[in-house]
């Protein structure tokens, strides 16, 4: 049976840099946590998945497809959320930026107002449906990041330290859309602990390579431990 994220032999060099070497990894859980120190190759993992980086050498799939030759038939499968929602806000207004996710699948106008208006209300962000998406707060903003992932109805969603700007209330609230299970899977890459630790499986990578994948829990006990001198 196929995994539902397969990468194989997977290494990216970038520069003189090795920034991931011989990666073999094969994930089924629904949600999945990537933890480990700055500079690991945690943000590349994500975006090879995404299909936003390609590999030097080797092969990823994502549901059996593989992320460099089929990524047209894989871009709407996949929504990719990063820490900053000010770079994936475009549109001027809340209503509009959650509807822009939707342009390529040119739905009709019905079915599309009727969907961005369920996510909006979905992420309470309905009551701030005509607000200038910039006047958003911090969490706000995240929120409406989320949305705009979700409207589409991803099978798999990435998430690239989507709690890294956040106050704890918002935090949690960002971590409960993410790991509700809604239909899709999840990939979050995340120094946040208690949200790693929330998932399913969680992969620890350190220089470069996998250094253990495994229950959530306690994959993210051993990480944390590793700090203690």
């Amino acid at each position: 049976m196929t995994s539902a994220v397969r990468l194989a032999g997977v290494s990216v060099r970038l520069a003189d840099t090795d920034v991931l070497r011989d990666v073999d990894l094969a994930l089924d859980a629904r949600t999945v946590a990537v933890v480990g120190d700055n500079g690991s190759g945690k943000s590349t993992l994500a975006r090879l998945i995404g299909g936003l980086a390609r590999p030097t050498r080797g092969r990823i799939e994502v549901f059996g497809l593989d992320t460099v030759t089929d990524a047209a038939a894989l871009r709407p499968r996949t929504a990719i959320v990063f820490s900053n929602p000010d770079a994936q806000i475009v549109m001027p207004t809340v209503a509009e930026d959650v509807a822009f996710s939707l342009r390529a699948d040119r739905l009709p106008r019905p079915e599309r107002d009727a969907r961005v208006a369920a996510a909006l209300e979905r992420f309470a962000l309905a009551e701030l449906a005509d607000r200038p998406a910039y006047e958003l707060s911090g969490g706000q903003k995240q929120l409406l990041a989320l949305c705009g992932a979700f409207v589409r109805h991803p099978d798999l969603v990435i998430a690239d330290e989507p709690t890294a700007f956040l106050d704890g209330r918002n935090a949690r609230i960002v971590a409960g859309h993410l790991l509700a299970d809604g239909g899709h899977r999840l990939v979050v890459v995340t120094h946040d602990l208690d949200l790693a630790a929330r998932c399913d499986v969680a992969v620890r990578v350190h220089e470069g390579r996998i250094a253990q994948v495994g229950v959530a829990a306690e994959v993210v006990a051993g990480y944390a431990a590793s700090w203690r001198c």
